[in-house]
């Protein structure tokens, strides 16, 4: 399945002619390696010269023969003549089939790991323009302590390059061909052509394939994927949720002429990061089916091949396009310092109630005491407008431990963000 908003670029990996084109790549250097006569070698060269593929007509045999393969072949001796008689000896369908997958599987990790790249370039860029813009920390949903906003887009970058990490690890379990035969047992051909064959592709021969390759293999290429996607979304769901009207800290870029709803014409919808959320949910999906995939009756069934057909190209080029939309809203995207200066004035000095909590138990008031105290003049703060430093400097409980230049300094926020930009740096030598 092809989305709408497809980059062609990973698109053309999963159609029909570069898959069929990359399996006769595959025939090839197995007749290739398999040949030891002149005669054989002869038909080679001419197959180089003469074999060509022809998705329609392949398409026009298979509805006749009901196999894929079979058609594939004589499309193929169609048009190379009797030197086809060298292709596909001692090999089984799944041969190639699983052969030319983990090729179209690499080059797919290839794009994501370039797609990760470009994004975290963006990701860099914001977190360095703004490693000391202030803001206001959220657990819950509900103010915390001050942080920056820098310091939370470096924790996207942190993750987006694990992602890479996993891409290339993923990249590397699918990197495996398979050239042993019906039932993987190399009865009909010797293992010296599976190794020439995967050396020419750039790909590592499966060590005890059965008639197809493991698919705990594509398993954990797809739940990477997954994960790639899920980190993904935790950067559309912060942008969604700093973009409400009651916060309004950052924004989505909105292009001239872009129209946010068909009947309320102020509204400016993160769309893209919703949209990004929404297919992450996708992906997932196809995780567990790849999961499905890895039980096989015996040395193979037929049951996983119509589940990839569908989930291999739709979760590689939905992850491609995800990666693409959320690299544009990155480098489009709005910040409003001042805003986050006004959201943190809303909950003053509250926030440094942890602060006032740790001066007391360093005077050697209990913690739990100091707690109750602090907690008590900040729910009043909170449900009576009570102003939370003038009701703390005037109790005695306090100003029996602290004197007012020790209370003053529990309300210096300098100490939130002083090793802000020391934790920016340090997530973006990756």
């Amino acid at each position: 399945m092809i989305p709408r908003y497809t980059r062609p670029e990973m698109a053309a990996l999963w159609t029909d002619e570069f898959r069929w084109k990359t399996i006769l790549d595959v025939e090839l250097l197995a007749a290739e390696a398999y040949a030891r006569t002149p005669d054989d070698r002869r038909a080679v060269k001419t197959l180089r010269r003469r074999a060509a593929v022809d998705v329609a007509r392949i398409l026009e045999i298979e509805r006749t023969t009901k196999h894929d393969v079979i058609a594939f072949l004589t499309q193929i001796e169609e048009k190379a003549g009797p030197a086809a008689k060298v292709l596909h000896r001692g090999l089984t369908s799944s041969d190639v089939l699983d052969t030319a997958l983990a090729v179209q599987l690499v080059r797919a990790a290839d794009r994501l790991i370039d797609g990760v790249t470009r994004l975290k370039t963006a990701v860099k860029k914001l977190a360095r323009a703004h490693a000391s813009t202030p803001m206001m920390g959220r657990s819950h949903g509900i103010h915390g302590e001050p942080i920056t906003f820098g310091f939370k887009v470096a924790g996207w970058y942190a993750e987006l390059a694990r992602a890479a990490r996993r891409l290339a690890a993923a990249r590397a379990e699918v990197a495996f061909g398979k050239l042993s035969g019906a039932m993987g047992n190399f009865a009909h051909l010797d293992p010296s052509v599976e190794a020439a064959v995967c050396r020419r592709l750039g790909l590592r021969p499966e060590p005890a394939s059965t008639q197809v390759i493991p698919r705990d293999r594509h398993a954990l290429f797809v739940q990477t994927l997954a994960l790639v996607a899920a980190g993904l979304e935790r950067i559309a769901t912060e942008i969604r949720h700093l973009q409400r009207t009651e916060v309004l800290e950052v924004e989505e870029p909105f292009s001239k002429g872009q129209k946010g709803s068909s009947a309320m014409p102020h509204k400016r919808n993160p769309i893209a990061s919703e949209n990004i959320c929404g297919l992450a949910r996708l992906i997932r999906s196809h995780s567990l089916a790849a999961l499905e995939n890895v039980a096989l009756w015996h040395e193979r069934d037929i049951s996983h091949s119509s589940v990839e057909r569908v989930i291999l190209p739709d979760a590689t080029i939905l992850l491609d396009y995800m990666l693409h939309r959320l690299t544009g809203v990155i480098e489009g995207l709005q910040v409003y310092p001042e805003r986050m200066a006004a959201n943190m004035a809303r909950t003053a000095d509250i926030v440094c109630s942890q602060r006032l909590v740790v001066a007391l138990a360093k005077k050697g008031l209990p913690k739990q005491q100091a707690y109750e105290i602090v907690q008590g003049h900040a729910l009043k703060a909170w449900t009576e407008n009570v102003p939370f430093r003038p009701a703390v400097a005037a109790d005695h409980r306090v100003r029996r431990r602290l004197s007012p230049a020790e209370i003053a300094a529990c309300f210096d926020r300098r100490p939130f963000y002083k090793n802000a930009a020391r934790v920016v740096a340090r997530a973006l030598k990756d």
